[in-house]
């Protein structure tokens, strides 16, 4: 999450579709620094009556053409006492839809208060929508890690490990195969909603460039072409590479349900033993067919689980079926 958001930084964010704004200034410019602290909106309407019980002024708030048909109508006199008590709250900016531009009272009002006043084309409710998503994704909780995030048939992989494990290579062979890299070495994470997981590439100097030690540094473009990049991908498994430990005891059946939690979400985690004659990047691709074979219900493991309990069972009835008759007739 950034340190300090403010009216400017919101204006010179620019969106991409489909988030646009379009927003210009058109007075308060000396109130560009005021912070953004929320990701909520505010409709400034029962102010404007008088009326301030439970109004959040930290909020920025919209005006639409409810709340400029009431300001048009009521005029300066009226106003003035709502304004003047208004306009000593703690606010962002004020944005006007569909083009709407404040009578000149109304901006002498919010210049001599340093409130910026904006104003976009777009229609109130989705200017609303529109603008939470920018804010919940500038406010987001955000945290680099130290890991290799390629998409492998769809799926978001964060491949991780000590340094000189193998993670980059690894990578390397997934691009080679027809997947995708999003980040190399250090990887951005963003939680949005709350529970969805995304990840970027932390450097933008890096972006789209792999170091392979004794190769350097390549270009997965001009390597692979632009089908072999992603600029972003949602986040939903880790491979945690480790040396092999013939001590160790790993995961032969496929039943573990291990999981990491990054900012608050939990992702399945698969740790793979590294050592010479083992294909990891044919292993993640098989574990990712099967991951997305178990979102659509199908778990192998727990089929071949429940029909080897019941060959088990059919065996130890005949084996006692047997031993039952042989008793019988002695």
């Amino acid at each position: 999450m950034m340190d300090r958001f403010t009216v400017l930084d919101l204006l010179s964010l620019e969106p991409k579709p489909p988030n646009t704004l379009n927003l210009r200034c058109i007075c308060g410019r000396r109130g560009l620094s005021r912070e953004i602290y929320s990701t909520d909106t505010n409709r400034p309407g029962m102010a404007l009556t008088g009326f301030f019980e439970k109004f959040v002024g930290e909020r920025i708030q919209i005006v639409g053409r409810g709340e400029f048909a009431y300001i048009e109508c009521m005029g300066e006199k009226v106003l003035a006492p709502q304004l003047a008590k208004l306009f000593k709250y703690d606010i962002p900016c004020f944005i006007f839809s569909y083009n709407l531009e404040p009578q000149e009272y109304f901006k002498k009002a919010a210049e001599e208060a340093g409130i910026p006043i904006l104003v976009t084309p777009l229609a109130s409710s989705l200017l609303s929508i529109r603008l939470i998503r920018t804010l919940d994704y500038v406010f987001a909780p955000t945290r680099t890690i130290h890991a290799v995030f390629v998409e492998v048939e769809g799926t978001g992989v964060l491949i991780q490990g000590e340094s000189g494990i193998g993670k980059s290579e690894t990578a390397l062979e997934l691009l080679d195969r027809g997947h995708s890299l999003i980040a190399d070495d250090a990887v951005l994470l963003k939680c949005l909603n709350g529970n969805t997981l995304w990840g970027y590439c932390a450097s933008k100097v890096m972006v789209h460039h792999m170091e392979i030690r004794g190769l350097g540094i390549i270009d997965a473009v001009k390597l692979y072409g632009l089908n072999s990049i992603r600029d972003r991908q949602t986040v939903e498994m880790v491979f945690q590479l480790e040396a092999w430990n013939k001590n160790k005891k790993y995961d032969r059946l496929g039943t573990s349900d291990a999981a990491i939690n990054l900012l608050g979400v939990d992702i399945p985690l698969i740790t793979l033993p590294v050592k010479p004659g083992r294909n990891i990047p044919i292993i993640i691709e098989a574990a990712v067919l099967n991951h997305r074979l178990k979102s659509q219900g199908v778990n192998m493991a727990k089929d071949f689980n429940k029909s080897l309990n019941r060959w088990m069972e059919n065996k130890n009835a005949k084996n006692q079926w047997f031993q039952d008759t042989a008793v019988k007739w002695g």
